[in-house]
């Protein structure tokens, strides 16, 4: 746990009792902090109970007395209305921060030989990959890396700062948009692609919360920046003009002057004067497709950054295993193998997974994101069926009629179902069976790791049943 300075004796309100929201009431606690809790789920509330932080209503906290309102980062801070309680913090004057700025402060009150340093991983898509190779190369490399925030432990759980240690932090929009004081020796920002709009009102909302990444920069620290979409590119070139920071552009889609860049896998850099070939990531079994090139680009941009050689780096990420949901191979039934992607909640992500593969039967849908699948027409070439679910089934079948066979199929154990023995019975040399739904999962489950961990149920059980059979 990270010990929170100067909050000894003082009131804080934490609103939201998920991860986030318990580890910031534990901390502020153990720190010498008075605080006041509430969720508006019963459930989440009733964690609190025996605790020096039980929940109690918001109307009976100590408006006139808190210091600050820690929320968690899925409750409304904007858009497409300021939450009640966000509202009322406003109207009583008082500060609305996150666990990440929290933490922020922690590092903020250390010299700068006893601070730990910090990368932050920002992105559309691909920064849980990115944030977790990072990790995995700094770890090989005999280094103290230490991975949270908007993965794995929250951020106020990990490790207590420590001057040798290496916090490796994924920040969403939702938490960037909740911190102000953060610096980052080396900020990682991947890519934009339209979502989460609803949160922030339109895209340059959203753009705006993700730049939040490079706040409090100094001419030492890096800002890494992929520049395979329009968005990023210009971000780049805003940041290179400033020259508050070093600058170093990432990309998967073509050689660059500077930066790191891969070709068909092979990735080169140029960074602070050495150039060269780090080596070929084409063959890692957890790197497939030009996006999680991108990816390792990044990763090796952000480890040269703290030292580690390009050589040990691409070594490493040979060895990297991947991540849940993120094109993990869950099944082979002879020669279909099932591919879970469930984390591909938007359109820009799925396509990420579609130029991964070919005679792909595609299990797609869920609750629909702005735009819809109509972009991903141009692949459908790759694919041999669409196995519609959820509620963008009927939109989505129009989006794509005439480019791909659609399939309606309600469920994803139906689809599962109906995909695998498609598949099965083309008598292509490798079909895969892809769940990359470019939709959000909240209309038949509670988020994108209980479908992907359905899926993979599926396939393991149909994969058993063809075992026996055989």
């Amino acid at each position: 746990m990270i010990s929170v300075p100067g909050v000894k004796g003082k009131k804080f309100a934490v609103f939201g009792l998920g991860a986030s929201g318990l580890s910031t009431a534990e901390a502020l606690i153990a720190s010498g902090a008075q605080v006041f809790t509430w969720d508006e789920s019963k459930s989440a509330r009733e964690k609190t109970a025996n605790t020096e932080y039980r929940a109690e209503h918001p109307k009976d906290w100590p408006w006139k007395e808190l210091s600050a309102l820690v929320l968690s980062p899925g409750v409304p801070l904007t858009h497409p209305k300021p939450h009640p309680i966000v509202r009322k913090a406003a109207v009583e004057n008082v500060e609305v921060i996150g666990d990440v700025e929290l933490f922020a402060r922690a590092l903020n009150v250390l010299d700068e030989k006893s601070r730990p340093h910090v990368i932050a991983v920002t992105g559309a898509n691909g920064k849980s990959t990115t944030t977790a190779l990072i990790g995995h190369i700094l770890k090989d490399a005999g280094r103290k890396a230490i991975i949270g925030g908007n993965i794995g432990s929250a951020v106020l759980s990990l490790a207590p700062l420590a001057a040798e240690n290496i916090y490796v932090l994924e920040l969403s929009s939702f938490q960037l948009d909740l911190t102000k004081s953060l610096r980052a020796n080396v900020a990682v920002f991947l890519n934009i692609s339209p979502d989460h709009i609803d949160r922030h009102g339109d895209i340059a909302g959203y753009v705006a919360a993700k730049k939040r990444i490079f706040l409090n920069q100094t001419p030492e620290d890096w800002a890494i920046v992929g520049v395979d979409d329009a968005y990023s590119q210009g971000i780049c070139a805003e940041l290179s003009a400033e020259g508050a920071r070093k600058v170093a552009p990432v990309s998967a889609e073509g050689a660059l002057g500077r930066g790191v860049f891969a070709l068909s896998g092979r990735l080169f850099y140029n960074l602070d004067g050495k150039t060269g070939e780090a080596g070929d990531v084409s063959s890692a079994r957890a790197l497939k497709g030009s996006h999680n090139w991108q990816n390792a680009a990044a990763a090796l941009a952000a480890v040269m950054a703290e030292g580690v050689s390009p050589a040990v780096a691409v070594k490493s990420m040979e060895r990297f295993d991947g991540l849940p949901h993120r094109l993990e191979t869950v099944a082979r039934i002879g020669a279909v193998t099932y591919v879970n992607d469930s984390k591909a909640t938007n359109a820009d992500a799925a396509e990420r997974a579609l130029k991964s593969f070919t005679d792909i039967f595609w299990i797609v849908g869920g609750k629909p994101k702005e735009g819809g699948v109509a972009s991903l027409r141009p692949l459908m070439e790759r694919v041999r069926g669409a196995y519609l679910i959820g509620e963008a089934a009927t939109e989505f079948e129009a989006q794509l009629a005439g480019a791909v066979p659609c399939i309606q199929c309600g469920d994803l154990a139906k689809a599962t179902a109906q995909a695998g023995r498609d598949a099965a019975q083309s008598g292509l040399a490798a079909p895969v069976v892809l769940l990359s739904p470019a939709c959000a999962s909240y209309d038949q489950f509670k988020n994108f790791e209980e479908r992907g961990d359905a899926f993979r149920r599926l396939a393991q059980s149909a994969a058993r049943a063809a075992g026996e059979a055989a």
